[in-house]
């Protein structure tokens, strides 16, 4: 991965981000739910640990027409609203391009973040690497940018913290090859029937229950 290191455990540092295996778990199920598709979604905290970005938990938005900005901006202010009732708050974006070997962040993706910024300093963005997103390939399929001097930056200074990233990633897999990367719901799904629950309970749940035995916590 380029200049980015993932550790599995050590203290959290100012210009860290720690990333919770329930937050991965989803992005990369996300991902994987529409392979041909470029697929966006929010990263969210619900604590902080000496200065670092700590991403509990993620909200998968779209998997198509991510440059429309209505149903972007819907998507937004509906995880505002829900995130100050959960005491939550956004505290960066994510997106898996639809061509694998594409990483870098579009013109889309840095607007949303650029919004994101606006309300909290330390906002980054997660490009998912599908070329690295295979079973047997053992490195975080993660590629990191920070806002610096009002520009999106690659990350290679600081670390992404993965704790127990063995197990977090072995859950993952499991979830996909059993099917449970239907279980998801991402805001477009949501759109479509709105009975259908983007905040992913029973998809949080299911992780919950994988990830207590492996991690000692979520």
């Amino acid at each position: 991965m380029i200049g980015t290191r993932f550790l599995q455990s050590g203290a959290a540092v100012m210009g860290e981000v720690e990333l919770s295996c329930r937050a991965y778990v989803k992005m990369y199920l996300h991902a994987c739910l529409f392979p041909r598709c470029s697929v966006n979604g929010l990263l969210l905290s619900s604590s902080s640990a000496g200065g670092a970005v700590c991403v509990t938990d993620c909200v998968p938005l779209l998997h198509s027409h991510l440059s429309l900005a209505p149903v972007t901006q819907l998507a937004l202010t509906q995880v505002d609203v829900w995130c100050s009732q959960t005491q939550q708050r956004i505290v960066g974006y994510y997106q898996a391009n639809a061509c694998a070997s594409d990483c870098s962040p579009t013109q889309a993706a840095m607007k949303i973040a650029d919004k994101i910024a606006e309300q909290f300093d330390g906002a980054v963005v997660l490009m998912l690497d599908g070329s690295k997103m295979s079973p047997d390939y053992r490195v975080p399929p993660i590629v990191m940018y920070e806002r610096k001097d009002s520009r999106w930056m690659l990350k290679d200074k600081h670390t992404i913290m993965l704790r127990q990233w063995e197990e977090t990633h072995g859950i993952a897999i499991q979830m996909l090859e059993s099917g449970d990367h239907s279980l998801l719901v991402d805001f477009d799904s949501h759109l479509d029937d709105i009975t259908r629950d983007w905040t992913n309970q029973k998809l949080n749940a299911k992780i919950a229950e994988l990830a207590s035995p492996a991690n000692g916590n979520i």
